[in-house]
This record gives structure tokens, sequence and C-alpha cells, in this order.
């Protein structure tokens, strides 16, 4: 298979992961789409710099992130959901059910943020974190566990308020 071919495959197999991840970004269902659009482009157009195929998870993921941050920079506004948006957030198929864990997680600074959506919502790797965000692994171990940490102690929070 050539690596356009197997490229295909891929975005066919992880096109709903890639959308999740650019909402998390932009939180707005037309952007995410349009960033997951311009991402499959600049991928396709340069899908010779991966120099192995097995990478490819970790090289979209970041023409992802990329792609991204590049649309956050030129926007720079204040996102409101609307109301259609709030309705789909709570749909059947989406990964981020738990409206608590979701909430959490949207409160953790980005550096952590996109390790704990990758690591737990997309199954990466480790390895694969760290080749994608350019980290050291040791790196990208200890921001999960602060992200853990963090979330944790929110968890308290929440907990107390409760009783």
């Amino acid at each position: 298979m050539t690596k356009q071919q197997l490229f295909n495959e891929f975005i066919m197999q992880n096109m709903d992961g890639a959308y999740r991840f650019a909402y998390s970004y932009v939180k707005n269902h037309q952007d995410a789409e349009d960033i997951v659009s311009q991402s499959i482009i600049k991928a396709l157009s340069h899908i010779g710099s991966l120099k192995k195929s097995e990478y490819m998870k970790s090289w979209f993921f970041k023409i992802l992130i990329n792609t991204a941050l590049s649309f956050l920079r030129k926007k720079k506004k204040v996102v409101y959901l609307a109301h259609e948006d709030l309705d789909a957030l709570g749909s059947s198929s989406d990964r981020y059910q738990d409206n608590d864990v979701k909430e959490m997680v949207e409160k953790l600074p980005e550096r952590y943020r996109e390790i704990i959506i990758l690591r737990y919502f997309e199954d990466f790797t480790l390895q694969e974190i760290a080749r994608t965000l350019d980290m050291n692994l040791s790196t990208v171990k200890s921001h999960l566990y602060k992200a853990l940490k963090l979330m944790k102690l929110e968890e308290e929070i929440k907990d107390a308020k409760r009783v």
C-alpha cells in the first residue's frame, strides 16, 4: 500500500477522534470540521514527509494541533456555545459523555488537557503523545500525573460541596 492509501484508511478509522480533538480546542462544530478538513489537506500535501507509517497517528495529530492553534491565533475570539452545540455534547455517539469529567478536563491548563484527551479519549500511548507534542517521555508522564492529581482534587472539592 502507498502512504496515501494508508493515510486514507487511517482517516476513515480516526475521523471521529480527530473531530473530537479539534472540538476540544475550538468548542464549535463548524470550526472543528474546518480544522479537520484543513489538517487532512495539509497531511495529504506533505505525506512524503512521513518517515514511518507506524507514526502516522502522532504525525497527523501534530498537524491537527498546529492547525487548531493557528486557527485560534487567527480568531482570538470568545467562543459561545450555541444551543444545538450543547445538545450535541450529550449525544450518545460522543465519547465525552460524563459532564463532570468533561468539566474537569476543560478546567485543566492546555498542556495537561491535551495529554489527558490524547491518552484517555483518543487511546494514544505515552510514546505517541511524546512524539505528537514534541515532548520528552518523562515530561509527558509528569504532566499526566499532575493533570490526574488536579482532576482528583477537583473531584474531592465537588464531593465536599455535595455534603
